[in-house]
Formats: C-alpha cells, structure tokens, sequence
C-alpha cells in the first residue's frame, strides 16, 4: 500500500481528469473496467458530466499516465483474454482513509470543478446515493478534514457569494475560489459588490412589501397584529 500524500498539489488538471474518470467508470461501468488507453481517452473528452469539456489526444493522456504511474496514482495492469494494456487507478492506496462515499464525491469533483452541495447530491447520484444534503456534507467533511491534508476545501457563502461551494484540491487551490487560508477562515470581511448592494435593496424592498400585504390582510379578516 502507498504512503498517504498530502492533497495540494498534487495533479495536472489532465491527471486530475484521467482519475477522475478511471474512478467514475468503476462505479457505473463495472464490466469494462479497468479501462483500455481508447476508452479513457473517451471517457475525459465526453460532453457530459464534465466541466470544462476537454479535447484530449492520445499522446497527451499515454505521457500523463506515465507520470500518475510513477507517483503511484495508476496501476497498469494485463487482463487475461485482453491484447492491449488497461489502467486502474489507486485512489486507495494515495487515500486510504477514504471510504466509497468520499471517494465518489471527490470523483465528481474531480470530473466537474467546483460545485455546492445541492449540485453535488444530484450529480454524485450515479455514483452513490445520498439520502439528504446532511449526509453529503458530513462526507466532504471527511475530505477537507483528511489527517495527511485537506484533499477538499469549502468556501462559505458571503459577500459576492450566496452559497458555498465545494472543490477539490488536488490540483491545487481552486480557480476562482480564495487562497486556502481564506478558504479555512473564512473570517475576513470582504468588499460588498454594487450587484450584492443592489440585491440586498431590491429583498429589504419586497420583505417591506410583504410586510405591508400580510398588515391588510390581518386587518381584512380581524386579526390582530
């Protein structure tokens, strides 16, 4: 078994794509795993499930496989009855902490950026199924919290940010998210963006609003406030 690694950084964004896909076709593509160089290569330009969509060739997927190999991310392996080579990753062997939850939700992490809980519920679902957003939580939970470092990050929602998002950080700090410091305070205030400020008016507006009506209608059926 690998040493535990720590999480950032750790893999290129086509590493990042490869192990993501070797980890989504075992869970939903039991019989065709391992998979074939052809078939990986198709499974990290597929159109869906994949964010950004990418443009891989042969050449660049083989030489990244090679480097994953080396660090212990991918095994080659020969099949009985099979011509050519196929490929499994070792996602157990870099991460043996985690357990098949965990490991699903990082592969669509992996497979789609940076997502909140709602989309990473529904989107993990092919994988693993979670019962409530609770549960997923306490599963990423387990990532950002990872003993030989954080394989996860959360940025909570603020100011230019309603909700919190989730991203993998085995490519590093995520793009478009705050520094990792930031990221695991969380604690200093930001600028308020005019579209917040805007936002913000046009919600006091429409709870002013309701107020009023909700005021009328006691009124109208003698309800006192």
């Amino acid at each position: 078994m690998e040493d535990p690694q720590p999480s950032s950084p750790t893999l290129t964004a086509t590493e990042a794509r490869i192990l993501g896909c070797l980890i989504e076709k075992e869970i939903t593509l039991p019989d065709y795993y391992p998979l074939t160089l052809n078939a990986l290569v198709s499974a990290c330009n597929q159109s869906t499930n994949r964010e950004p969509v990418m443009n891989l060739d042969e050449g660049t997927v083989q030489r990244a496989l090679e480097n994953m190999k080396t660090r212990g991310w991918v095994f080659q392996v020969t099949v009985v009855g099979a011509r050519v080579q196929k490929f499994r990753h070792n996602v157990k062997g870099k991460l043996p902490r985690l357990e098949k939850p965990s490991i699903a939700l990082l592969a669509v992490l992996l497979l789609r950026g940076a997502q909140t809980l709602g989309e990473l519920r529904q989107r993990t679902e092919r994988l693993q199924t979670f019962p409530d957003l609770e549960s997923v939580e306490a599963e990423l939970n387990n990532l950002i919290a990872y003993p030989e470092g954080p394989v996860a990050a959360c940025l909570p929602a603020g100011p230019g940010r309603r909700v919190a998002l989730y991203a993998q950080l085995l490519t590093g700090d995520p793009v478009g998210l705050a520094p990792q410091e930031e990221i695991v305070s969380a604690t200093v205030a930001q600028p308020v963006s005019q579209e917040d400020q805007e936002w913000k008016r046009r919600m006091e507006m429409e709870i002013e609003l309701l107020k009023a009506q909700l005021s009328r209608l006691k009124t109208k059926l003698g309800i006192e406030a």
